[in-house]
């Protein structure tokens, strides 16, 4: 396949032969990853600017790994740090970069639509590592990636997400990645945090917690992103948790050899206990793992590695 995408900013518009050749690329990567010197020079003299306007430990740890995997010269802009905090625009900042010459800009942002807005006054190419509410699509990809390793496929498996579909930008690539895969696809959490369009996705929407997880065959969890909300969705964590967390009881619903996965960071006690979350069966850090693999492949893929699966 000939890999033309100067942008990665969602899965919306991604077909399925594009999610396999980006999987495929992200298994010849993850070979580097268990060599003694993990590195190789695909992205020598390349440049990677890490532009994130929300805090973030795993995703840009993970691209910041990746990037120098491949060779590339990362460099890492918080916003908390930045002429952001004296009033410059993101245009502004953008235009500022775009001076200093990147090839990849990987951008986190709270607005939805900022990568896209961005995409338009750069040159470079842009990867959207989250964007408000919208998307997340490197995490949409991983997720898909976990789940091809721990099942061998993904077409017809059920797979339960419970919890803040709401502000969720991982469930929305993960509608499109996996069920443009063909997944069976149930969402679950409080009706005041599942949006009513949900059901035009074509997921199964439900607000019983066991319902969902019966004879599923993977398990994901969300975080409640307390920092989103401006008004409260649920009387009280404790409530929450004991109606829509995964403890051992409700797992047993589940598919015997069923996994659980979550995006993290885990409020542990609250969406998921510590004993499931430690589990074998937990993959919560296989997606981790996966994450660096995938954002490798991606970097290559938009620096010129067009034939990588091949």
């Amino acid at each position: 396949m000939d890999w033309k995408r100067k942008h990665v900013l969602g899965l919306a518009d991604f077909r399925p032969e594009e999610m396999e050749f980006v999987v495929d690329t992200a298994r010849s990567m993850e070979e580097v990853l268990t060599r003694d010197i993990k590195k190789v020079p695909a992205l020598r003299g390349k440049t990677v600017v890490n532009l994130f306007f929300e805090a973030s430990t795993r995703t840009r740890t993970s691209f910041e790994i990746a990037g120098k995997r491949l060779s590339a010269d990362v460099v890492n802009f918080s916003s908390a740090t930045s002429s952001v905090t004296k009033g410059e625009t993101l245009l502004d900042t953008a235009k500022n970069i775009e001076a200093m010459k990147p090839n990849i800009v990987i951008l986190r942002h709270h607005a939805s639509g900022a990568p896209h807005f961005l995409s338009r006054f750069v040159s470079c190419s842009i990867i959207n590592a989250g964007d408000g509410a919208n998307e997340h699509p490197s995490q949409g990809l991983l997720d898909l990636y976990t789940i091809l390793k721990a099942k061998g496929k993904v077409s017809g498996l059920k797979i339960a997400i419970v919890g803040d579909i709401l502000h969720s930008r991982v469930v929305r690539s993960d509608l499109h990645s996996l069920g443009r895969m063909g997944a069976k696809l149930w969402l679950c959490g409080p009706a005041t945090m599942v949006p009513r369009e949900m059901e035009r996705t074509g997921a199964k929407v439900t607000y019983d917690i066991k319902e969902a997880i019966r004879d599923a065959d993977v398990v994901m969890m969300l975080r409640i992103q307390l920092e989103r909300q401006k008004t409260s969705y649920f009387p009280s964590l404790r409530e929450y948790s004991c109606k829509y967390g995964l403890n051992r009881s409700v797992f047993s619903l589940a598919k015997e050899d069923a996994v659980i996965m979550h995006p993290g960071p885990i409020n542990r006690g609250v969406e998921l206990s510590d004993e499931l979350a430690d589990c074998a069966q937990s993959r919560i850090l296989n997606q981790v793992e996966s994450g660096v693999a995938i954002r490798m492949a991606l970097l290559y893929l938009l620096a010129g590695g067009r034939d990588a699966a091949h």
